[in-house]
């Protein structure tokens, strides 16, 4: 298991990384935890005694990572930009099954779901997050919709979101 101190950063203006909160990982220290990779990849661990699981590390350049921190996990550890935290990491290689229910919709709609399967895991995995994070069944239902009428037009996770699937 990895372990540093970092401070906790927020970009001001980095393109679609603006407003995001965010911790350095350097590159030897992204190199302990996944030798010869300088691909986005799921770490599990703590921040400070906060367990954080699922959270995929983004390459910044030059073998570099940033772990993104969105706003509930800032709630969460109830710190923001410009603290220190210890944080514990170790790869997370636990697999993310999608939902049975968008798995039953995608059986409905054999091209939404051949496209889904061609996907590469990582980008089901937004869908995934993306249909499980709901609170209300409203929601959900709502987002699963998204995603099949996309997928069957083979449009990205942003037209998705977006709810534009042509």
């Amino acid at each position: 298991m990895l372990q540093l101190t970092a401070t906790i950063y927020k970009y001001d203006e980095a393109g679609e990384k603006t407003g995001w909160t965010y911790i350095n990982i350097p590159a030897d220290a992204a190199q302990q935890l996944k030798p010869h990779n300088k691909k986005s990849f799921r770490v599990k661990g703590l921040i400070d005694d906060t367990p954080v699981a699922g959270i995929a590390l983004v390459p910044v350049g030059e073998g570099h990572f940033i772990l993104p921190l969105n706003g509930a996990l800032c709630r969460q550890l109830q710190k923001g930009s410009g603290v220190t935290v210890i944080v514990k990491l170790e790869v997370d290689n636990n697999v993310i099954l999608p939902p049975d229910d968008l798995m039953a919709c995608l059986a409905d709609e054999p091209v939404a779901l051949a496209y889904f399967n061609k996907l590469p895991p990582s980008h089901r995995n937004y869908y995934t997050r993306w249909i499980n994070e709901t609170k209300t069944e409203a929601t959900r239902t709502k987002r699963i919709a998204q995603a099949v009428n996309t997928l069957a037009k083979e449009g990205s996770f942003g037209q998705a979101v977006k709810g534009v699937s042509n």
